[in-house]
């Protein structure tokens, strides 16, 4: 068990230490110093034109082919790419160690940035944040994740290399990476996502202010019992109502494989949404390993949302259980 957090409170220092927020235009940003520090550890930059948008990301591989393909990784809310190779502050060791593992077991790693153009239904932006959610404008990560898939891992791939690809994230990461994998299909090998929900059974009201966070803007609400997700019971609704939501997939669209992993005590991203996303994955055709449930002991915190120590084997086992012989 993590030590216990200072509570939600904390959020607003996770969104001081997020390191700021990318630029979303069509010039090449510039080095963060977080950057600075990954390449100074062997990673490498890349920054595509996609959409009209410079979106950035940095890729670790390790020497030779590729035997179990690539992960990207999608950050959590307030959060920068950054917060997966380097750990400046205790709170994203847990990333950084996933990280080295991954490699180590022989995964390339993908680490995007998300933008701070993310705007809500009402046109108000919404921070640092992934556009994880199901609107009626075009979304601004779909294309950046597909030009990963479509161009940039086959550019990278040595000779030899597995094509297998994974997503995992974390939080608005976790949401995202639902929504990455249920829109590239067969191009996703398998995908985990962690401390995360229903990315078409959730929205967002980015009314700054609401909440301590300075990095992201205003809360989530689930759109069945219409409150917080952070509220105890929040997506509770009606079980058997939840596993026959039937999301906007094409009948035929491939379902990759996946496994949701979540802690009982998360006290920013109730256990009821989690434990809600298991079963609509499954209701609508996706196949899936038991979730992956950290017990807890009733007391709520914001130290039980983050990346644990404990999911990381079990995530890269199951990775590397999708794998083709």
């Amino acid at each position: 068990m993590p030590p216990r957090g200072p509570g939600l409170a904390a959020v607003a220092l996770t969104g001081l230490l997020a390191f700021g927020a990318a630029a979303a235009d069509t010039a090449a940003p510039a080095l963060a110093l977080q950057e600075r520090q990954c390449l100074r550890d062997g990673w490498q930059r890349e920054v595509l034109g996609v959409a009209g948008l410079s979106r950035v990301l940095l890729w670790k591989a390790p020497p030779g082919p590729w035997r179990r393909g690539a992960i990207v990784i999608m950050h959590g809310g307030g959060g920068r790419h950054t917060n997966w190779c380097v750990a400046n502050v205790p709170i994203v060791a847990a990333q950084v160690d996933f990280v080295a593992r991954a490699l180590t077991a022989g995964f390339a790693v993908i680490l995007p940035d998300s933008t701070d153009a993310v705007t809500d239904d009402e046109g108000r932006l919404c921070g640092k944040a992934w556009d994880d959610e199901l609107r009626a404008r075009p979304n601004l990560d779909l294309p950046f994740l597909e030009a990963i898939a479509d161009d940039l891992l086959p550019r990278l791939r040595p000779p030899g290399s597995a094509a297998a690809l994974f997503l995992t994230g974390l939080s608005s990461g976790g949401y995202m990476t639902v929504r990455a994998a249920t829109h590239l299909g067969a191009r996703v090998t398998a995908f985990a996502p962690v401390s995360s929900g229903d990315p078409f059974g959730w929205r967002r009201e980015c009314i700054a202010g609401l909440t301590p966070r300075l990095a992201v803007h205003g809360v989530g609400l689930d759109k069945v019992t219409g409150m917080r997700i952070s509220t105890p019971g929040a997506c509770a609704g009606d079980p058997a109502r939840s596993a026959h939501e039937r999301w906007p997939l094409p009948a035929a669209a491939p379902r990759p494989a996946f496994r949701v992993f979540y802690h009982l005590d998360d006290g920013v991203h109730d256990a009821s949404c989690a434990a809600q996303l298991d079963r609509r994955l499954r209701g609508n055709g996706f196949p899936g390993e038991p979730a992956f449930v950290v017990p807890g002991d009733g007391r709520r915190s914001f130290a039980d949302h983050l990346w644990l120590n404990v999911y990381t084997e079990p995530v890269l086992r199951f990775f590397a259980s999708r794998l083709t012989p």
